[in-house]
């Protein structure tokens, strides 16, 4: 058997759903087979829900909870979560252990390239082109011929200049593409996996400008049908590369998370420092990191991270460095910041539905350094802004650049005719998919299993429990 994935970073069901009329080649694979919305994982993030997807384990048992991690409890040490960080099996290296021919290009945390039985061509986490982000390394000159000059990611996504950005965009997409027929044509494979960044990139860059609900619509602008135009492009580089895939190889076309709009940025250190949790030694003239901002530790009870979602660290004594919370008071602390984050109202006075979890609460286990709360600002339509300096709790000015839109829970999954044959699926729309029975999936289209108890279960009928087990249970 063959297996081709094809992974779309931040594809929104709304959109492959909804625009499927003008998205002929997944509108195919969706008629013949099976799709449906698959929801993510907590947070649903690049880093990890790719890596969760590939392995069945949730972030807390992998050990990391985003790009930028805590590697111990001091107050600057942090970690870059690339491969290095990921400690147990994914889908390719069991495949690649039982013979099977692998072939990776941009999938998110394999730089740096491991070995496989095959090939890899790293994902957007490699510094440059300069660094050895292939596998074998040789394989890197032949990229870079291929490609006429590889591109890893969509540089400075986060800008006003939305002409260039929008080239960049196509740019990277097109040179993707065309090293994916490359090696799909010239490459042995059974399992071949390729992840395109310029959905998730396009999302951010412009999705004030698509959507009328969004506080900077304007009607008539410019770019106004530019992701659906990126979408349709996407569609006819996905029609080129299954035309060059044996007849009876399974396709699956999936995505990690979807997007939504950014209403604003809740400034959630500058509301920890009104509410007392939080005290600087000389608050700042103007906008500045928190790593960077003068914290005084000793009257300090918790700070936090900025990003798509919230996390919370708390001080603890004994722990931190010069941490003073009692650790018999802890529980109690955290409770009381639960309780008043989840409270947090919106500019006039709304209740925005935040969100705040202890990671003990949503995950199996919590490996490596997990923070004290996990918190989805106004579920997922507010930003967590860490910077200090700003004087106010919200904002509609991104700290890190310029951006519309936030990760939304449901991303995509597309399982083709052969796929559902295979696994005898039934065809159609179907509701209840996550992203923890994607692994499972794939190693039971092999006839193999993954090692341990998982977070999903195979959606396929052939495994041990399956689908019906699934059903059984829903309604249960």
């Amino acid at each position: 058997m063959k297996l081709l994935i094809i992974g779309l970073d931040c594809a929104d069901p709304r959109f492959v759903f909804g625009w499927k009329d003008e998205l002929p080649n997944l509108r195919k694979l969706m008629e013949d087979g099976a799709y449906g919305p698959m929801h993510s994982c907590h947070p649903p993030i690049t880093v990890p829900a790719w890596a969760v997807m590939m392995s069945g384990k949730d972030p807390g048992e992998l050990g990391y909870y985003g790009f930028r991690n805590r590697k111990d409890h001091s107050y600057d040490g942090y970690t870059i979560a690339n491969s290095t960080a990921v400690k147990c099996d994914r889908v390719w290296d069991i495949l690649s252990r039982s013979g099977k021919k692998v072939v990776l290009l941009g999938v998110p945390q394999t730089y740096p390239p491991r070995p496989v039985n095959g090939c890899v061509v790293s994902g957007f986490l490699a510094p440059s082109t300069e660094s050895n982000y292939t596998y074998p390394a040789p394989l890197k000159d032949e990229i870079e011929e291929v490609s006429g000059g590889y591109v890893l990611d969509v540089e400075n996504f986060r800008t006003d200049d939305k002409e260039a950005l929008l080239g960049r965009i196509y740019e990277k997409t097109q040179k993707h593409f065309k090293v994916a027929k490359h090696l799909i044509k010239t490459k042995p494979w059974d399992f071949f996996m390729l992840v395109e960044m310029g959905v998730d990139r396009i999302h951010h860059g412009f999705w004030s400008f698509i959507d009328p609900e969004h506080r900077k619509f304007v009607p008539g602008n410019p770019f106004e049908n530019s992701i659906k135009e990126y979408y349709k492009y996407c569609d006819g580089e996905i029609g080129e590369l299954l035309s060059l895939v044996p007849e009876d190889t399974v396709v699956i076309v999936v995505s990690d998370h979807g997007a939504r709009k950014m209403e604003g940025g809740i400034c959630f250190n500058e509301w920890l420092i009104k509410e007392g949790y939080l005290t600087l030694k000389q608050y700042p003239r103007e906008q500045t990191r928190i790593a960077d901002a003068e914290i005084d530790w000793r009257k300090t009870l918790a700070w936090g991270d900025g990003g798509y979602y919230g996390r919370l660290f708390m001080n603890v004594r004994g722990r931190e460095p010069e941490g003073i919370i009692e650790p018999g008071d802890y529980e109690a602390i955290r409770s009381e910041l639960i309780r008043k984050i989840e409270a947090i109202p919106g500019p006039d006075g709304e209740n925005i539905g935040t969100r705040a979890y202890r990671p003990g609460d949503i995950y199996r286990e919590t490996n490596g350094v997990p923070p004290d709360l996990i918190v989805y600002f106004g579920a997922l339509g507010w930003r967590s802004v860490g910077s200090v300096g700003q004087g106010n709790i919200h904002t509609f000015e991104n700290d890190t650049g310029s951006d519309d839109a936030n990760h939304d829970w449901n991303g995509i999954f597309i399982l083709d005719e052969n796929g559902c044959r295979a696994g005898n699926l039934e065809k159609g729309y179907r509701d209840g998919i996550g992203i923890y029975d994607i692994a499972p999936t794939i190693l039971d289209l092999f006839g193999m299993k993954l090692e341990g108890e998982t977070a999903g279960e195979s959606l396929t009928s052939t495994g041990t429990d399956g689908l019906i087990g699934r059903i059984k249970r829903i309604w249960k």
